[in-house]
């Protein structure tokens, strides 16, 4: 029998298939009925750290945390300085006596990582630069509400692929079993070990990762079309030139035209209409962004539901970190 460990969502691949199906489940289960699931009762307090501006972050988790019974204690992380005034240990050993669980939207993976290594409670990733896995779940949620099980599907993603969307995505639609291609210029692909982990993963649950440097290619057929911002947070300065770059990956009606004519439109958000995106295709009949940014709220209920369970059955059995 295998003990119980303490779990966190650090990126998208800290679930199996098998867990990321479970989770999906329960969230749209959540979304059907938002209060029959309260295990944050009392109110029992999640940290809430936000390094990096938010909108639909912090508002989907202080909803969502209040549906499950709790209380989200908001942490401003340039007042708090994690890793300047106070290394990310300590304030991990400070916050895991404080929380049941610790939600951080901040830069480097490493951050999130030393956290989940000290706090003795789970962390979720609610962005960092190389990940995005709450989000890549919310659109797992919108596809499936969409288009039926994504099992076999095919989507694309276009434009600066060299990001946290762009690794998330490829993991997230391996886990589920989609047919995931990339369309990006070739020095704007996601990292290389993130696309052989995806692609190992694929081999298991018969989906199949592809990067393109031909937009066209990469959303010939597709099922579900996404992209994301060209000018991520940090390479403000290198906008002109990146939407030099990026133009031919524009999302417009054109190379929409080459999806499935049902195809449906993603955006995590902010959007920047008429540069990675047209308003036409943003704002037409099938983009679903919407749904996608009300789901970012049911996603990650069942994520900190899973997260807390398994921390439940790992206290029982005396397990740590």
């Amino acid at each position: 029998m295998t003990t119980p460990t303490l779990r966190h969502f650090l990126r998208d691949d800290d679930l199996s298939p098998a867990e990321q199906a479970d989770v999906l489940a329960l969230a749209a289960k959540m979304k059907q009925h938002p209060f029959a699931v309260r295990p944050l009762e009392g109110p029992r307090t999640v940290a809430v750290i936000s390094d990096k501006p938010t909108l639909r972050t912090q508002a989907s988790f202080a909803a969502g945390i209040a549906e499950l019974g709790g209380y989200p204690m908001m942490v401003d992380g340039k007042l708090a300085q994690i890793g300047t005034r106070e290394s990310v240990e300590d304030t991990a050993r400070v916050l895991g006596r404080q929380a049941a669980a610790i939600v951080w939207r901040t830069g480097d993976q490493s951050r999130i990582d030393a956290m989940a290594a000290h706090a003795g409670v789970p962390v979720v990733n609610s962005l960092t630069d190389q990940f995005h896995p709450c989000q890549t779940l919310a659109d797992l949620l919108t596809m499936t509400e969409r288009l039926g099980p994504v099992a076999g599907r095919t989507f694309a993603f276009v434009g600066d692929a060299a990001c946290n969307m762009g690794h998330s995505y490829v993991l997230a639609g391996a886990l589920a079993g989609m047919h995931v291609r990339v369309g990006a210029p070739a020095a704007y692909a996601p990292d290389a070990a993130v696309v052989a982990r995806a692609t190992e993963i694929a081999r298991s649950t018969g989906g199949s990762v592809e990067i393109h440097t031909d937009p066209a290619a990469a959303v010939a057929g597709a099922d579900a079309v996404a992209t994301d911002t060209w000018v991520s947070r940090g390479a403000e300065a290198e906008a002109a030139e990146r939407e030099r770059i990026f133009r031919p990956y524009q999302l417009d009606r054109a190379l929409l035209d080459h999806a499935d004519p049902d195809a449906i439109v993603l955006h995590c958000l902010p959007a920047y209409r008429g540069k990675e995106v047209t308003a036409e295709v943003l704002d037409g009949p099938r983009s679903v962004i919407w749904d996608q940014a009300e789901n970012r709220r049911h996603v990650q209920k069942a994520v900190l539901a899973w997260l807390l369970a398994h921390a439940a059955d790992a206290a029982a059995t005396g397990e740590g970190a």
